[in-house]
């Protein structure tokens, strides 16, 4: 299994709700059973003495007790999921879901709860003895004290949790690394698409989006055969069965079309699309955040301003340099970068098209894309000048006061010649 594969494994796991309460169940049962191990030692000898009268009503505290912590906890979860996919948009549920400190406050109370039942029963039934009854003592001590800092951790963190700030910054978060990962390696560590794709294409056999793409097993398969593989599908795009992911040309010309199942194979396609390997979904995601928030119903250009202060700071990390890639280069596989232009596309479209006319956010965005445009390179600034240029358009169709449209044509004049002449 490929480096990329089993990452994208651990963030489906990280969005199960039910993986960190079990693991914790399972250690909490053999730290329950374990202490029985102690009875087998010399220690009961050294350790004071331990009443299971006392062992037995701090267990019976924490057993009543943590159920209800724990259900409590989930109806709070619940309760922030619903608020983040409202509020901001349902795409940015899996970031929420995947909370880890709302996670491992769960864990830990079901944990404790599990503890306390199997540590009680076997006090009841007398399976502990002087040592082990002490070393059941300070386990549950230990939990206790767990619980307590988690808890205390847990009520600072679902205060936020599910609000639109801490939305936006885990949206933010999940394509800032998303984006570093595709800088360092913009070809997905094949190698640029070198001319235009021939040889035997390689149709999706399933509707859906690609969620990541294993070239490392590509680059096996592709040795093995003697062949070459051109991908046509990033991450992100829309796959059907007429849609290509793939050519692969073989290195004679005659040879028989090797079984490309394998290719398929290497494409993971779902229903929907993930950050991980999709930058361009994250932008697309801000975006979203920002419309809603334009909408006439919710009417807060506040947040569509702090949504273009997130984009700027996203395309000014994916200016600096990447970091050099120790891998070697899957060189039989040629993966095709992405556009600056299509991602601009995806962050501020959407923006220019609903915040047309408030004054706030057109006049926000046309200074946001200026300072795209001095940061990048040749590219960016061409993506940036475009875009400024149609929000322009955009908020004289829509603006009414004379005033506001001038201040916006004031502040666009970088990428309109015509403009900076007068």
């Amino acid at each position: 299994m490929s480096a990329d594969r089993f990452r994208m494994l651990v963030a489906r796991f990280r969005e199960r709700l039910w993986v960190k309460p079990l693991l914790m169940c399972v250690v909490s049962i053999a730290a329950a059973v374990g202490a029985s191990l102690a009875d087998g030692t010399g220690l009961a000898h050294v350790v004071p003495a331990t009443a299971s009268v006392a062992l037995e009503t701090l267990l019976s505290i924490m057993a009543s007790s943590m159920l209800v912590i724990a259900t409590f906890s989930v109806g709070s979860m619940v309760a922030a999921y619903g608020a983040a996919s409202n509020t901001a948009t349902p795409r940015s549920f899996g970031l929420v879901v995947a909370d880890d400190v709302s996670q491992n406050a769960l864990s830990t109370f079901v944990g404790a709860f599990i503890f306390s039942i199997v540590a009680l029963t076997g006090v009841k039934n007398g399976y502990f003895l002087a040592a082990g009854l002490f070393v059941l003592f300070i386990l549950t001590a230990a939990v206790f004290g767990l619980v307590i800092v988690t808890f205390v951790r847990w009520v600072d963190n679902i205060a936020r949790l599910g609000r639109m700030n801490s939305t936006i910054e885990k949206v933010e978060q999940a394509t800032a690394d998303a984006l570093v990962r595709r800088r360092n390696r913009p070809t997905l560590g094949g190698v640029p698409v070198r001319a235009l794709p021939r040889g035997v294409p390689v149709h999706a056999t399933e509707v859906g989006y690609v969620q990541q793409i294993d070239v490392a097993r590509l680059q096996t398969w592709a040795v093995s055969v003697d062949a070459r593989v051109v991908v046509a599908a990033l991450p992100g795009a829309f796959a059907f069965p007429d849609r290509v992911l793939a050519y692969v040309s073989v290195a004679a010309e005659g040879d028989a079309t090797p079984e490309l199942g394998e290719v398929m194979a290497s494409f993971t396609i779902g229903r929907e699309r993930r950050f991980e390997d999709d930058p361009r979904f994250g932008l697309v995601v801000l975006s979203e955040i920002a419309g809603r928030a334009l909408s006439p119903a919710v009417n807060d250009p506040g947040t569509a301003v702090s949504i273009l202060g997130a984009l700027v700071r996203l395309f000014a990390q994916w200016c600096q340099p990447a970091a050099d890639d120790d891998a070697p280069a899957c060189d039989r596989i040629e993966v095709p970068e992405l556009s600056v232009h299509d991602m601009f596309d995806d962050a501020f479209t959407a923006i220019a098209r609903d915040g047309a006319g408030s004054i706030e956010v057109a006049l926000r965005l046309q200074k946001a894309l200026q300072s795209l445009a001095t940061l990048g390179g040749p590219a960016m600034r061409t993506a940036a000048e475009d875009h400024a240029r149609r929000a322009l358009e955009r908020a004289t169709s829509r603006m009414d006061l004379p005033y506001d449209l001038a201040q916006v044509r004031k502040a666009a004049a970088f990428a309109t010649p015509a403009l900076r002449d007068d």
